[in-house]
């Protein structure tokens, strides 16, 4: 078992799939521990070299993260890597893919559910969302994996590679939010459930593939991310309609689900070094708080804005006027959701300043837990409210819905 379990975290594995997929490191310069060049898309000193890079992944797994800036080396060792792409398709396939877990997918794609199909299906995506996502985070910084280096691997992206590896948030939410929404749409919607499993089986898999093309992730944490998902899947299941009837209807819900996020952002483990996990994570549970909120004040007011008629309904037929008017509430509630997250984001870090005395220039002040939390928190709660609540209410003055 050990053994298997070093061969799916070896970073030559992915480093193979990504060449496989025509992505090749063409040089790779780092003072830290020699020089290799791949002129022709793998190193030919390669054989030679892998006993030291083998020996330097397995130093890096003890000390990554104490010492770590980019790129699979120390602070201030290492020069960026070139790469050649030699398949442009699947480049911008897996591109567009690694895309799907960001947070521009979550603003739109989420309240588009919402918007113009039904809110029950996007309540219940945000809240197995966010229990997912938030034991994803909570395992990174617990278990404290690396990422695979460079070289061998090339990396694409550069936000997120201060963060631990293990498991893989990108596969836990593509996961989740695919088969959930796969469990739940039966009951509200018609439509031919194994294209349904086609799809989510199909989405899924590009996520957890961009995943190894993009050099963020061992196959082990993609495999792992997946299996994690899959068990919280399986075991919160039985209990999906009791919550969502507390969400809804108890006078407790917009007092206990609000604090109980709060709590667990304001809890979450300390970080060694700094990283947006924990940013990330109170993003996320901000927008599951917000969002609780709007539903429960939906409930009460008696207007929910779900499908009228007997359960499932046939999903809406694409005609010239529902794609515009689809197109026309996308633009009006991204509008509403962006500008409700600048105009919140930018009072709550002017009021938490000026409360712990922080000129407005230190950046770096916003990493720092008693103002990245609430800041992160607050503008995500307003979010989820205005997305809920506001949107909907919106397209009806304006005779979008």
């Amino acid at each position: 078992m050990q053994e298997l379990l070093g061969y799916l975290q070896d970073p030559e594995l992915v480093a193979r799939f990504q060449r496989l997929c025509g992505l090749f490191l063409v040089e790779a310069s780092c003072h830290c521990g020699g020089r290799t060049r791949a002129p022709n898309g793998a190193p030919t000193t390669w054989e030679k070299a892998r006993g030291h890079l083998r020996r330097r992944w397995d130093h890096q797994d003890s000390k990554w993260n104490h010492q770590y800036k980019g790129n699979g080396c120390t602070a201030g060792d290492c020069s960026k890597h070139q790469y050649e792409v030699r398949n442009w398709l699947l480049h911008c396939l897996f591109l567009f893919s690694a895309g799907l877990g960001h947070e521009i997918f979550y603003i739109t794609c989420l309240p588009c559910i919402h918007w113009s199909l039904d809110p029950f299906l996007c309540r219940r995506l945000v809240n197995i969302w966010t229990v997912v996502m938030y034991a994803g985070q909570v395992m990174k910084d617990v278990l404290k994996l690396s990422r695979p280096p460079s070289p061998p691997v090339v990396k694409l992206e550069t936000r997120v590679d201060a963060e631990y590896g293990l498991p893989s948030t990108h596969a836990m939410a593509a996961t989740a939010i695919s088969f959930t929404l796969l469990l739940s749409a039966p009951s509200r919607i018609q439509f031919q459930f194994e294209v349904g499993l086609l799809l989510a089986v199909t989405l899924s898999s590009l996520v957890c593939l961009s995943r190894l093309y993009t050099g963020m992730h061992s196959v082990l944490d993609v495999v792992s991310g997946v299996f994690i998902s899959a068990v919280l899947i399986l075991f919160t299941y039985p209990y999906w309609e009791i919550f969502d009837r507390f969400q809804l209807t108890s006078r407790f819900s917009p007092i206990v689900v609000p604090s109980l996020l709060l709590f667990l952002s304001f809890t979450y483990p300390e970080l060694d070094h700094y990283s947006t996990t924990r940013g990330d994570t109170t993003t996320i549970l901000g927008v599951c708080a917000g969002c609780s909120v709007g539903y429960w004040v939906n409930e009460q007011l008696g207007q929910t804005f779900e499908p009228q008629g007997v359960l499932p309904v046939p999903l809406p037929t694409l005609t010239a006027l529902s794609v515009a008017l689809g197109a026309c509430r996308f633009l009006v509630g991204v509008v509403a959701l962006v500008g409700t997250r600048q105009i919140v984001k930018k009072l709550s870090l002017q009021l938490l300043y000026l409360w712990y005395r922080v000129p407005k220039n230190a950046e770096s002040a916003r990493r720092k837990k008693e103002i990245e939390v609430p800041s992160k928190f607050s503008t995500y709660t307003a979010v989820g409210l205005v997305n809920s609540i506001l949107v909907n209410r919106v397209f009806v003055l304006i005779g979008l819905l």
